[in-house]
């Protein structure tokens, strides 16, 4: 757990080492009511690392990493995002609501499919994109935790092919402008989880 805030870290100690059931509930509501936050949350992956990596070396795929990270960062912000994090080949970010996340996630999609146009190959960035929404612990904006975090990451890391965002069943019912996008609905069931998403795209 990268989340390093002395309050945090302390309330989770004393919980865990707390034998009394209401005692323990009381710290839990302590959690949520000084970390919890409502809020969109996307989860961007890089496809292709194995298959990159083993081609072209670790160091060509790092290269390709810091240059997601650099287009990323202000693409977030300016949608009024945060990026929380960055992991590995991952961007996580959350929004104040689902139509700010998926105004970044498509302009994240034209971004990179922009800028592979000016790259060889072998230096194109791919993308796959899982928003949801919910109810997270957020720590000094640096980490968060969550099932919409792990459900945004299970469609991102996992079920969204290159190019596509996944958007939770719920999240979609949250946004108020759908106008510019269509969405295709899909099930997916993974890991123990059943999640009911739509595939994203702009309308023609």
């Amino acid at each position: 757990m990268s989340a390093v805030n002395p309050r945090f870290q302390a309330l989770l100690l004393e919980y865990s080492e707390e034998a009394d059931v209401p005692r323990r509930e009381s710290i839990e509501r302590a959690l949520w009511s000084e970390f919890g936050q409502e809020a969109a949350v996307l989860v961007l992956d890089m496809s292709g690392f194995s298959q990159l990596t083993h081609r072209y070396g670790l160091v060509h795929y790092l290269s390709m990493v810091r240059r997601m990270q650099l287009t990323a960062d202000p693409i977030v912000r300016g949608c009024g995002g945060t990026p929380v994090k960055f992991e590995a080949d991952n961007c996580y970010a959350m929004f104040p609501s689902v139509d700010d996340a998926l105004d970044c996630a498509l302009k994240l999609n034209t971004a990179f499919d922009k800028a592979n146009e000016a790259t060889p190959d072998e230096l194109d960035i791919r993308i796959a994109i899982g928003i949801d929404h919910g109810r997270i612990l957020v720590v000094d904006d640096s980490d968060f935790f969550g099932h919409p975090v792990n459900r945004a990451s299970k469609l991102g890391e996992d079920l969204a092919r290159p190019g596509e965002i996944l958007v939770t069943a719920e999240a979609a019912a949250r946004a108020r402008s759908l106008d510019a996008i269509a969405l295709a609905p899909h099930a997916f069931s993974a890991s123990g989880l059943h999640i009911d998403a739509y595939a994203v795209s702009r309308r023609a």
